[in-house]
């Protein structure tokens, strides 16, 4: 839950206070500063700015999430749980700018990671239905109507009115 600055300034401290402890032969003190430095370095792989951006995300912050989430250089490396934030939050930056191929990518690939619940999984697949149907793509769009239905007895009441929602408007297109 550091951004890659923070990071590097902690691991620059626990660099020097590890060199003093070898200094002053208190090896244990300096195992312990080099175990906190291999833990901020797996944390910047597996966790990353996810957790940052996810706060500013839901304060609508987009500009902060969106420069926080390109300090991770490899979403690849990022724990699963971690993944499926990373590209919600990509599909709805990507959505503020009106950026529909991009958004549809991310929110797919969200729908593939486990995300906090199944309200956002379900969410997830509702934003590839609705960009589908504004793309003209109807049979991909009944396609992930049809995943999003399979989740019907899990989802609270305003996701089953969106799914409604969607499948009268794709009624209309075919």
């Amino acid at each position: 839950m550091f951004t890659n600055t923070a990071r590097i300034f902690l691991i620059g401290l626990f660099l020097a206070m590890g060199l003093f402890f070898s200094y002053e032969h208190v090896y244990q003190l300096m195992a312990v500063s080099l175990m906190f430095i291999v833990v901020l370095i797996w944390g910047y792989f597996k966790e990353g700015t996810v957790i940052m951006a996810a706060k500013s995300f839901h304060k609508k912050d987009y500009v902060r999430s969106e420069a926080l989430l390109k300090q991770i250089t490899n979403p690849g490396w990022l724990a699963k749980k971690r993944r499926g934030f990373y590209e919600f939050i990509m599909g709805g930056i990507s959505l503020q700018k009106q950026d529909y191929d991009a958004a549809e990518k991310h929110y797919e690939l969200a729908a593939q990671f486990p995300l906090r619940s199944v309200n956002d999984h379900v969410a997830a697949l509702v934003h590839v239905v609705n960009i589908s149907i504004r793309q003209h793509n109807y049979d991909k769009a009944a396609a992930y109507i049809e995943l999003a239905n399979k989740h019907q007895e899990k989802i609270n009441a305003k996701m089953k009115d969106v799914i409604e929602k969607l499948e009268k408007e794709l009624k209309q297109h075919k």
